[in-house]
């Protein structure tokens, strides 16, 4: 054995403080699997260890003689077994057990080194003390070798005769080893995760399988316990008060079962029938008769799920038993036992609770559904409410969500499957997640097969008709998956369940599955025609910042809402397509907000003729305004001197319409606009109201604009015309409406004449301008070519900002309202209202007056037509209220026409359009003040505003 070595006298340690330490460190080596030590470590193939020298090696051992441990300067300290066996456990115990073997192995061949050392030459690497006489200097160093490599990776480790040997001080692990090791570590926690949680699952599928046989062999020794007890006097009756509890508490629940079955979706409709949207929040469902489910499917079901369906009494003890037997022989649940009499009781009248009672409630249950209904109602009842997964409910549903197929009016989706459709959907609802054809491709095949196998062997097809149907499925676009379920108009949709949300009272979730079918106004062809038109216009102008639109289209003798697009594009998240801006949005309407102020002085006995001063013009504000003054400039920044209404109103000159609103009152202009329906406002009512500075929605503006063109009368819009109850076919119509009188036919018509004189607003519009409904090209109009025209009234608006652009107009069909600019809220470039919005009221004005006939605007009769001098000596021709005439101007003489009685509908021109019988003269719009001129303040002026 090595000799011992001592430390000086001064650093002497006893031998309880030896004790101590190596206690400490033992418990630190029992515990350094994880974290690498370095000093004291269980050495493992997988790390190895070097030595490091002492703290001082210049300090000589005692002089004794040479051995393994004299050559090395270590620190040797006694070893306590005893303490460090009382701390580890066995599993430590054992590892130190095996590692004691291998290190006393490594002190055994280092001592035979070590004694060969001593009369061979020096080993490279190696360290001498003064007494080793071979000559070579002390302590000088040399590359290590192979040897002493061997001799340094032997770690320090107690023996069992309580003495130690000497351990050189080895490194740490390197940073690649320990992450090895962690990586390592890792991967074994997760395959024991893995391993607990793959027995866990089984252990529950067992349980389940256990739980299912037991129910199974529990109901068929129940019932043939209940058929033996039938036949004595006390069985009898214990059957008895059994069956008599069971359908004394489930009578109301079977005599109703049709009621009991789910609602369809409500589905919405355009006015030519087209299924726009139907609603899915719970599930995808529509009842349909047996006579429309393809008599395939009713044979596939039947061979699947109750093969004596047809002849059973509802309980078919024989394939309760045989499936029994199947169970047992698998370990697993093959088959069911459940007929499909007993499947509607469970999913309509007792519940899928699983336990003994219920299944013994559905055997007593199976006589009474019998004698209450016949097998086909049965058959239609369970086929219209089993799920059929992906959330379809019923076979119709079905139909839809695997293959495509489409509701048609006299057949519907479950009446086209054909045999290999049938094959597939029949094999579903035993399992619909494990039977899912996306998740489990091969498993929802092999089903399919089954089912084919099961109907050739019955004799519902035969081998060729199998194998056809086979040929079918394994093509690539055998499902198809859904195709009515894309929303054709989900802004109009969405508005269309807000009404029915209002008017009757009910939630959207309780609307889901309400049974309703809702006919709409919607004319989708055309919608899908305009909103390609406005797509066309915005994509043209894309380099002006402007990239969404709106747009509502109504009838304007009705009410009907015939197209609402709330955005360019519902799916563009880019601009927020999803947000409606025609019914939710509230954006300032610019100068198409002038008409309704103009109206208000055309109620109060103005004329179009009016005289009124385009001049500076400064408005002190109530005491406490900021600022204190208001200053309204033209959009030209420009003064016009001397105008007329008319003028003004078609050129949508700024000041001259602050001037009427001071005129007739905020408030009665106010009124004015929002007895013609513009109900909701934003926004502080204020001498800029007349500029557009109310925001108001689209929908409201065109329903406002619409009493124009309708003499007068508001009418609501609206966007429904019939909902049918698909369960009562009760049936409930949209009733005509006539609407109040929000202003007289007489002002409506004179705004009519004001907003379709196309000369009047030929100085800051043009000429060939889109607010004139000419059919041919602007270059076709512009080379004195423009097709047929349509009468039509418009006007437009655009903030001082450019952020937002608009065209309100109307014919005598049709009232249309369009707004562009950008959802965002920012300013589009150099877009006014006849760029931007006008256009694309034009062409869809346009393409919906298609097929109608050209009608001109309907004199209600109760005007004047009158040709006045104004005291500059100035003439003009234009329509008044009997004995309404401007103050300036000169007693009126009527305008005499001998066609005037026949053709009350024309309107005052100066350029000759086809309809037209006579012309007007509207000098102060045609002639010389749009040149500039300083305003005037003669005393000819009295009258003028």
């Amino acid at each position: 054995m090595p000799m011992e070595y001592q430390k000086p006298e001064d650093q002497q340690t006893s031998h309880e403080d030896y004790q101590h330490e190596q206690s400490s460190t033992a418990r630190r080596a029992a515990h350094s699997d994880d974290v690498p030590s370095k000093t004291n470590s269980i050495p493992t193939d997988e790390q190895p260890h070097h030595a490091e020298h002492p703290e001082n090696p210049n300090t000589p051992p005692p002089s004794t003689a040479p051995s393994a441990d004299a050559t090395h300067h270590w620190q040797i300290v006694p070893y306590a077994h005893n303490d460090i066996q009382t701390r580890l456990t066995p599993t430590r115990q054992k590892r130190i057990e095996r590692a004691r073997y291998y290190l006393e192995q490594k002190r055994k061949r280092s001592e035979r080194l070590a004694a060969a050392s001593t009369t061979s030459p020096l080993i490279d690497g190696d360290t001498y003390p003064s007494n080793v006489t071979n000559g070579t200097p002390h302590n000088q160093t040399h590359p290590p070798s192979s040897a002493m490599r061997d001799l340094r990776s032997a770690l320090e480790h107690p023996v069992r005769n309580s003495t130690a040997y000497p351990l050189p001080m080895r490194s740490a692990r390197s940073r690649g080893t320990r992450e090895l090791l962690k990586e390592r570590k890792r991967h074994s926690i997760f395959l024991q995760r893995f391993t607990r949680r793959q027995r866990r699952n089984k252990r529950i599928r067992s349980q389940h399988v256990f739980r299912h046989l037991m129910l199974t062999g529990l109901s068929i020794v129940t019932v043939l316990a209940l058929l033996a007890l039938s036949i004595t006097s006390a069985g009898s009756y214990v059957t008895y008060r059994f069956y008599h509890d069971t359908t004394l508490e489930y009578q109301k629940r079977l005599t109703s079962l049709h009621d009991l079955t789910p609602r369809d979706n409500l589905k919405i409709y355009d006015s030519s029938g087209t299924l726009l949207s139907q609603m899915t929040d719970q599930g995808l469902h529509t009842t349909v008769p047996l006579t429309q489910i393809a008599p395939n499917l009713i044979n596939a079901t039947v061979t699947t799920e109750d093969k004596n369906f047809w002849k059973n009494s509802g309980v078919d003890i024989v394939r309760i038993i045989e499936a029994a037997i199947q169970d047992l022989q698998h370990g697993r649940v093959v088959a069911g036992g459940s007929t499909i009499t007993q499947q509607l009781i469970k999913n309509l009248v007792v519940g899928n609770e699983t336990n003994i009672m219920r299944k013994l409630q559905e055997v007593m249950l199976t006589p009474e559904i019998n004698a209450l209904y016949q097998k086909k109602e049965i058959m239609e009842m369970y086929l219209d409410t089993i799920y059929y997964g992906k959330q379809a409910y019923g076979i119709d549903a079905a139909a839809n969500m695997y293959f495509g197929l489409e509701d048609k009016p006299d057949k519907p989706a479950s009446s086209q499957l054909d045999l290999a459709q049938s094959a597939m959907l029949a094999g579903i609802p035993s399992s619909p997640s494990l039977y899912d054809p996306d998740l489990h491709p091969q498993t929802t095949f092999n089903r399919f097969l089954s089912v084919l196998n099961l109907m050739q062997r019955q004799g519902y097809i035969t081998h060729a008709q199998a194998q056809e149907a086979i040929q079918e499925a394994q093509k690539p676009n055998f499902f198809k998956g859904p195709s009515n379920l894309v929303d054709l108009a989900p802004h109009f949709t969405q508005y269309v369940i807000n009404q029915l949300e209002q008017q009757y009272h009910l939630t959207r979730q309780r609307l889901s599955r309400s049974g309703l079918a809702v006919y709409t106004t919607l004319n989708i062809t055309l919608q899908n025609k305009i909103q390609k038109i406005m797509q066309g216009h915005i994509a043209e102008l894309a380099g002006h910042n402007i990239t969404n639109a709106a747009e509502v289209l109504m009838d304007d003798h009705t009410g009907a809402i015939i197209s609402l697009l709330g955005s360019l594009d519902y799916n563009n998240t880019v601009i927020d397509g999803k947000f409606d801006v025609a019914t939710m949005g509230y954006r300032q309407p610019g100068s198409s907000f002038k008409p309704y102020v103009y109206a208000t002085a055309l109620s109060q006995g103005y004329s179009p003729a009016q005289g009124i001063d385009d001049g500076p013009l400064t408005i002190v504000l109530p005491p406490g305004s900021k600022p204190a003054t208001y200053a309204p400039e033209n959009y030209d920044k420009h003064y016009h001197g001397q105008l007329t209404l008319r003028c003004a109103l078609q050129n949508s000159l700024n000041i001259p319409a602050v001037k009427t609103l001071q005129h007739v009152g905020i408030n009665n202009a106010l009124q004015t606009a929002k007895e013609m329906g513009i109900v909701h406002t934003k926004g502080y009512a204020g001498y800029s109201m007349v500029l557009g500075g109310l925001d108001v929605s689209l929908l409201e503006h065109t329903t406002a604009f619409g009493a124009f063109g309708n003499n007068g009368k508001r009418l609501e819009p609206y966007a429904i015309t019939r909902v049918v109850n698909t369960y009562t076919h009760k049936t409930m119509t949209h009733q005509d409406q006539t609407g109040p009188q929000t202003i007289s036919p007489q002002v409506a018509y004179m705004m009519t004449n004001i907003l379709s004189d196309n000369d009047s607003r030929l100085p800051e519009f043009l000429d060939c301008n889109p607010l004139q409904l000419y059919s041919n090209s602007e270059n076709q109009c512009y080379a004195g070519n423009r097709g047929e025209v349509r009468p039509a009234a418009a006007k437009t608006g655009t903030t001082n900002d450019f952020r937002d652009n608009w065209t309100m107009g109307y014919s005598s069909d049709f009232v249309m309202g369009v707004w562009a600019g950008n959802d965002n809220n920012t300013p589009m470039i150099d877009v006014t209202g006849v760029q931007g919005a006008a256009p694309i009221w034009h062409d869809s004005m346009l393409t919906a007056e298609e097929g109608h006939p050209i009608k001109d605007f309907v004199n209600p009769g109760g005007l004047e037509r009158s040709e006045i001098t104004d005291p500059n000596g100035v003439r003009s021709t234009d329509w008044y209220l009997p004995g309404h005439y401007p103050v300036s101007a000169k007693a009126g003489t009527p305008v005499t026409n001998s066609t005037a009685t026949k053709n009350t509908t024309n309107q005052p021109k100066t350029t000759p359009i086809t309809g037209q019988e006579y012309n007007s003269s509207h000098p102060y719009c045609s002639n010389f003040n749009f040149a500039f001129s300083a305003p005037h303040f003669d005393d000819f002026n009295r009258g003028w505003w």
